[in-house]
């Protein structure tokens, strides 16, 4: 499947010291630590939606935007965002980033147009997406579990 990119995507500075923004070493390793794939809300999702019988992959390089949980035989991908890098409450939280402003407003606003674009492609493709934010999954996992379910019922049954 091509990649579909907005023609007005939002461009997102690099960041380094030739752009103008200035980190330390200590700085740097903490933002190294920070984990894309296999989170905590991750692992809990996935390991309750095993137990309740669901097969899955889990970051398909095929499906865009590599889904943190995807079936293609039941045509379903699950994504489970984290707040601050897909902008939860973004409108409220947007004015409180004091340091790098240059740098995390647009990266932020780019994954979410980025989500955006994702959603389309794989609507388009003819595959439910579901989104939830990590508080949800670690706060509700029950009723997210469930939502996935409702939707993976009936077709189980075909």
């Amino acid at each position: 499947m091509a990649k579909h990119y907005n023609p007005y995507r939002i461009k997102v500075p690099r960041f380094e010291e030739s752009a103008g923004f200035y980190t330390s070493e200590k700085r740097s390793q903490m933002m190294a630590k920070i984990k894309a794939q296999n989170t905590k809300p991750e692992v809990i999702f996935r390991k309750a939606l095993w137990a309740c019988g669901v097969r899955y992959r889990i970051h398909s390089k095929t499906i865009p935007g590599r889904p943190d949980v995807s079936n293609q035989r039941l045509k379903f991908v699950v994504f489970i965002d984290g707040e601050f890098w897909h902008g939860y409450n973004w409108e409220e939280k947007r004015g409180k980033i004091k340091s790098n402003r240059d740098f995390w407003i647009p990266k932020i606003e780019r994954n979410m147009q980025r989500d955006r674009e994702v959603n389309y492609l794989l609507s388009s493709a003819g595959y439910k997406v579901f989104r939830f934010w990590d508080s949800e999954v670690k706060k509700e996992l029950g009723r997210c579990i469930n939502e996935v379910l409702q939707y993976i019922s009936p077709a189980e049954f075909d």
